[in-house]
C-alpha cells in the first residue's frame, strides 16, 4: 500500500480499536467523526467553521478522505456534521463590492489530505505545489489540466517550494531539517541538511538575482542562505527572541527582508554579512505572516494578529497601517502585489476572502475565495505567474489549487 493511500490510512485509524468507531458511535455519529477526522487535523476544525449543507459537507470531506469503501460511515459522518454543523454566520467575512471583476481557475490535486499549498509557475508554464502532510511535489499543466505528483523523502513535510534559476524545484524541509532539490529532468533529489541541531525548520524560501537560495526557519527563529554551486549553508539568528521569521522576499538591490510571525517586527538581513536589522513596528500586538515588495521598494505586510495591512517605506521609515475589511479577527495571511496593487486574504473569517487594496484611492475590494463549489480552506501563500498576468493561489484544506486574473485587462 501506497504511503499516500489516505483513505486506507484514515480508515484504519477510525477501525483499528474493536468497537471504536461505528459500533461506540451511538445514535448521533460523534465518536465517528472524532475518530475519522482527528486522523489528520483537531476537531476543532470543524468546530471553527462556518458550516454547510449535507450536501457540501459532502463534497467537502470528499477533498480530504475517500470514504466510498465505507458508505455507512459516511452517511454517520454526514449527518451528524450537517445536523451539528448547519449554515451559519459564525466568523462571518465583510465582503467589500468594486469596480473589478476576477476569474478564478481551479484544480483538485490528485492525492486527498495532502495540504497542497504554495504554487509557483515555472519558466516553461507549468505549475508546482508541494503536499506538506504527505511529502509530495506535484507538478500542473494548466493548458491541459494535466497533473503529476512526485515522492519526497518521507518526513520531509514540504513547506513550500519554488523554482532556482536551474530550472528545478527547490523545497522546504521542514519536518526533517533539510533543504531540498527536485531535479526536473532526471528526477533525482538533492537534500541539503542544515549545519546546526537547532536550525530544525526551514519554511519559506526565495531566490536571490545571483542565484543564492534564502530562507526563515521560523520554530528556531533563525535566517538560512544556501548558495547551489557549493551546497553550503549559512545560519543567522533573529535578533528578536520568539520573532519567528516567516515570510521572504528579496528587494530589487539584493536586500533581504523577512516577516516575523512571533512579534511586532520586519528584518532587513545584508545579503553579503548576513547582519540582521529589526525594524520595530508601532503596536506590540503586531504579528506580521507574510510581506511584498512594490516597483518602488515600498514593503508592504500584512498584520496578522490584529486584522491590518502595513506598508513600511525604507527611505523615510514611515509605517502606515489600514483596518483589513472583515476586522481585527480578519487574521490576513498571504499578501502579493499583483494588478498595481495590494492582494492578500483574510483567513480568519469565512469564507476565506480576497482582497485588493488600492493604494493611490486607499479601498478596498473583496471577494470570497472558491474551494470547489464551497467557501472552505485557507490561502497560506500567493505568488504572481512570471508574465504578472496572473495571481497564483490555493485552499490547503480542500486540495485545491488555483489561478486569479481580472477580467477586462
Amino acid at each position: 500500500m501506497s504511503r499516500h493511500t489516505l483513505s486506507s490510512l484514515i480508515l484504519a485509524a477510525a477501525l483499528c480499536h474493536p468497537a471504536a468507531a461505528l459500533a461506540q458511535s451511538g445514535d448521533d455519529g460523534r465518536e465517528t467523526v472524532d475518530a475519522v477526522c482527528a486522523a489528520c487535523h483537531s476537531t476543532s476544525l470543524i468546530e471553527r467553521s462556518s458550516g454547510y449543507t449535507r450536501d457540501d459537507w459532502q463534497f467537502l470531506t470528499s477533498t480530504m478522505v475517500d470514504l466510498s469503501g465505507a458508505p455507512e460511515m459516511r452517511a454517520e459522518i454526514l449527518d451528524y456534521l450537517a445536523a451539528h454543523f448547519p449554515p451559519g454566520d459564525n466568523r462571518a467575512a465583510t465582503p467589500v463590492d468594486g469596480p473589478l471583476s476576477i476569474r478564478f481557475e481551479e484544480w483538485q490535486v490528485p492525492t486527498l489530505g495532502q495540504r497542497s499549498r504554495d504554487p509557483v509557475e515555472a519558466p516553461d508554464g507549468s505549475i508546482w505545489w508541494v503536499g506538506q502532510w504527505l511529502d509530495i511535489l506535484g507538478r500542473l499543466d494548466p493548458e491541459t489540466g494535466a497533473m503529476e505528483e512526485f515522492d519526497l523523502p518521507a518526513g520531509a513535510g514540504p513547506h513550500s517550494v519554488t523554482i532556482g534559476p536551474d530550472g528545478d524545484a527547490w523545497y522546504t524541509g521542514n519536518r526533517n531539517a533539510t533543504m531540498g532539490r527536485f531535479d526536473l529532468a532526471s528526477g533525482e533529489i538533492t537534500e541539503y541538511p542544515m549545519p546546526d541541531e537547532a536550525a530544525r525548520d526551514p519554511h519559506t524560501a526565495e531566490f536571490d538575482a545571483s542565484g543564492i537560495l534564502w530562507f526563515s526557519l521560523q520554530g528556531s527563529n533563525m535566517i538560512g542562505r544556501l548558495d547551489p554551486a557549493t551546497g553550503e549553508v549559512r545560519l543567522v539568528t533573529s535578533p528578536r527572541e520568539r520573532s519567528r521569521p516567516y515570510g521572504v522576499k528579496i528587494g530589487a538591490d539584493g536586500t533581504v527582508w523577512v516577516a516575523c510571525n512571533g512579534a511586532n517586527c520586519l528584518l532587513r538581513v545584508d545579503p553579503q554579512t548576513m547582519a540582521v536589522e529589526e525594524i520595530t513596528l508601532p503596536d506590540e500586538g503586531t504579528t506580521v505572516r507574510r510581506l511584498d515588495i512594490d516597483a518602488d521598494g515600498i514593503i508592504w505586510w500584512v498584520n496578522s494578529r490584529l486584522g491590518r495591512l502595513g506598508r513600511y517605506d525604507p527611505e523615510s521609515g514611515e509605517i502606515r497601517e489600514w483596518d483589513s475589511p472583515s476586522g481585527s479577527s480578519s487574521h490576513p495571511y498571504a499578501i502579493a502585489v499583483f494588478d498595481g496593487a495590494i492582494w492578500y486574504n483574510e483567513s480568519g473569517v469565512r469564507p476565506d476572502m480576497l482582497v485588493r487594496f488600492e493604494p493611490e484611492t486607499e479601498t478596498f475590494q473583496s471577494w470570497p475565495i472558491p474551494s470547489g463549489p464551497v467557501h472552505a480552506g485557507i490561502l497560506r501563500h500567493m505568488r504572481t505567474t512570471l508574465d504578472g498576468e496572473a495571481l497564483l493561489i490555493h485552499q490547503s484544506g480542500t486540495n485545491h489549487i488555483a489561478r486569479v486574473t481580472v477580467e477586462g485587462r
